[in-house]
Order: C-alpha cells, then structure tokens, then sequence
C-alpha cells in the first residue's frame, strides 16, 4: 500500500477539497523532491513555514543536537536553557516593551491564549477583529475570525466579539476609492466600538497583512489612526504575526513597516522555528504577569527540540541577509507581476510586501466577480510545470506566492513565467 492509499484509508482529509498529487519524499531550499522523482519549487513554503529554507542545515543541527541532550521535560515545570534562551532572544528582536513569552505550540494556541492575557490584564471581556481576518481553527480563534467559510457548521461562536470593516482597498466594504477615503476604514473602529460594543473592549486583534483573507497589506497609516482610537478606549493591540512574522514581508517582523506602533501583544508562528512545531505570545512584563497560577499551561509548549531549531533560525535569518533578500525579491517581483496585470484581464490586483505576494483573479475588471476556478486551474497548471504555488483569498481567487526566503531570482522568475503559461492557457 503505497502513502496515497494510506491517506485515503487513514488520515482523516473530509476537511480539504484534495491533495495535491505530491508525495514529498525530501527536500532542501527552496525545492521539494518527490517519490516519483520529480523536483519541484516550492513557492509556498508550508503555508509560509519554512522561511530559512526546507532543512538548513544549521537548524536541522541545532535541532540534532538538542534532540541528543533532552527532548522533553515540561518547560513550564522545570527550567529547560534552550526554552529561555529564545525567550530572551525574542525579547531583544521584538519592537517596543515586548519582553516576557509564553510558548505553546501553534499559531491557533499563540492567538487563544494571547485573547485570554488580554482579557485577564485588562479586566475587560470583548474583542474586536476585522472582517475577512483569519486567526486560526480553534474555539476562540474562530470566533474572531472573519470568513463564513472557515466558520461554517461550528456555531454558536464565542460571544463578545466585533468585526470592523477589513481594510480591502481593492475591494473597499465603505465603498469608497483609496485616494480619497481618508483611511475611513480605520475610522469604523471607533463607530464600531460605539455601536457594537458594551465599551467593555479588551483588545483589538489584527494582522499586518491579512493572509488567508488575500495576502492584504495594512494601508499605511491604518494603523496609527487605529492605534490612536485604541488608547483613547484602554484597548491593547494584538499584533497576528503568525504569517507575517520572520523576515516574510522584508522585515523581521511585518509590524515594523508601520513606524511608531508598538503592539502591546504579540503572537507569532509558522516561521518561528522553520518547520518545527512552535507557537509564542510576547507581551511588556506588566500584561505578561498578569495571569495567576493555574489560569494558563501548555504541556509541549517551549519543548526544548523546536527552541532550539527556533534559535538557529533567528540566527540564520540574521546572520545571512535573508530578510534583507526577501524585501529585494519582493521590490523585483512586485513590478513583474503588475506587468503581467497588464497583459493579462484575468489579474484585476497584485499586491503584498516582501515575499508575501498575491494575484487576484477575476473574471470581469469592472465587476471584479472573483475567478476562483480559474485560480485553481492555474494553480494545477503551475504544479505540473514543477511549480508549487497556493490558493486563497476571501473568494478562493488569490494566488499565493509565499516561498521559503531563500528563493534565488532566477527561480522566482521561473515560477512568474510558469504563473504567465497558466494564464495564457486561461484566456
């Protein structure tokens, strides 16, 4: 029996549409090399997991050599080095007053437990998110996030919860044109406060760029004026930095594109540890504190393994200008694929930072009815010409290019001219 028959056996898959024929057997960069002999390049990186590269060598190490020392000893029983060492070392690379963390082992966890510090440090019980947001597949991450979709069939959702209106430029919920709008979307947080809310606000969750509702940078300015209402109401800002978070958008952290806002938490993920399983929350001593014994625990959370990969890949990313070439692929990828909206109807918006870049599809410029057939036709296209790219987007009309940061340009404008043949097969 062969790992395809196994899947369809034995691993529970009702809640995916498909797999995609690949069955990886190893890899390494930027490639991906499967049991059929194929090599493919990945410009999805595991969902935006492996920033530093499929099994660098200097995390699969740190990694190895952990595993020889200890594997497990419950972090939050006993004093484990490796799971303080990356503690201290986020606390130096996370912007402002950030400085104590709590580890768990998702991005899903890092936001639930990240909700629950803030309810508990400021006294208060609602949460506001924004509409398209997506912050994971648990009870309360679910309950904040934004898409029908991801929701549907796990209802009732936690109560206290608000959605303002997702700062969408392409497709502005207000109705309004960029030029001209005076950032009215981040204005509805404070309407959205007044007629939404009991005013018993603890926090306002956002990601810097939305991924799974499109990959949708932040305006910039949104978050100032956001930040300005927040204070004004005593709400904390909760900063997703899940997708976002190491080196991804071209900074080490996508908060740092908004100059002056300092979140008061911050959760991150995916990229944290280059593939092992890590999740994180950070916030300034005096929220962090706040819980009391018992109120919070995780038994794999800061598992001295994934610290270790974790600290290796800080290290990497740092030490070998890899953030600094994801912002320069990104400025080099971004002209090209605007080049290709204008040859091609079917893109009616490229946007993104770093490498974290998406083409929308649409069917009709003017109407913008999404083609979300289309980005799935041109996804299958890409795959069989070796090219692994992924499907989102509020509509499921967005595709995805989040590759390993390591992606030479001679391989990203492989994967560009791969997206261009599926499109001209569109037309």
């Amino acid at each position: 029996m062969d790992t395809v028959e196994k899947y369809k056996r034995y691993v529970n898959t009702s809640f995916v549409k498909s797999i995609e024929p690949v069955v990886v057997e190893r890899a390494a960069g930027a490639e991906i090399f499967a049991a059929d002999g194929r090599t493919y390049l990945d410009c999805f990186a595991g969902i935006a997991v492996v920033n530093a590269g499929h099994v660098h060598p200097r995390v699969a190490e740190a990694a190895k050599a952990q595993i020889d020392r200890l594997i497990h000893a419950a972090s939050y029983i006993y004093y484990v080095p490796t799971t303080a060492d990356l503690a201290e070392t986020l606390a130096k690379i996370t912007p402002g007053a950030l400085q104590k963390t709590f580890f768990c082992n998702s991005g899903a966890e890092a936001i639930e437990g990240a909700l629950r510090m803030a309810k508990v440090a400021t006294g208060k019980r609602e949460v506001i998110s924004l509409q398209m947001a997506f912050h994971g597949r648990t009870y309360a991450t679910l309950s904040v996030t934004g898409n029908m979709a991801r929701k549907t069939r796990g209802g009732p959702y936690m109560s206290g919860v608000a959605f303002a209106p997702a700062p969408y430029c392409y497709r502005c919920p207000l109705k309004l044109e960029p030029s001209s709008c005076g950032l009215a979307c981040a204005d509805a947080v404070e309407d959205v406060i007044r007629t939404q809310t009991s005013g018993d606000v603890a926090a306002f969750v956002v990601e810097p760029v939305m991924g799974e509702g499109g990959l949708i940078p932040l305006p910039q300015g949104y978050l100032g004026r956001v930040k300005q209402i927040l204070e004004r109401a005593g709400i904390l800002l909760l900063v997703d930095e899940v997708q976002t978070g190491f080196g991804r958008t071209g900074k080490m952290f996508a908060i740092e594109h908004h100059e002056g806002i300092e979140p008061d938490i911050l959760a991150l993920a995916k990229g944290i540890a280059d593939g092992f399983p890590l999740g994180a929350f950070i916030a300034p001593e005096a929220i962090a504190d706040c819980f009391q014994p018992g109120e919070h625990l995780s038994t794999f959370g800061g598992n001295p393994v994934s610290c270790a990969a974790a600290l290796a890949n800080i290290e990497v990313l740092q030490g070998e200008g890899i953030v600094q070439h994801a912002a320069e692929m990104g400025q080099w990828a971004l002209p090209a694929l605007r080049k290709l909206q204008e040859r091609f109807p079917l893109i009616g918006d490229v946007r993104g930072q770093g490498l974290m870049l998406g083409i929308e599809l649409v069917k009709n410029r003017q109407t913008k009815e999404p083609a979300a057939a289309e980005a799935v036709h041109v996804r299958t296209l890409c795959r069989e010409a070796g090219i692994l790219i992924g499907v989102g987007g509020q509509f499921g009309n967005v595709l995805r290019l989040q590759p390993p940061l390591v992606i030479t340009q001679e391989q990203l404008s492989h994967a560009l001219q791969a997206i261009e043949h599926a499109l001209e097969a569109c037309r």
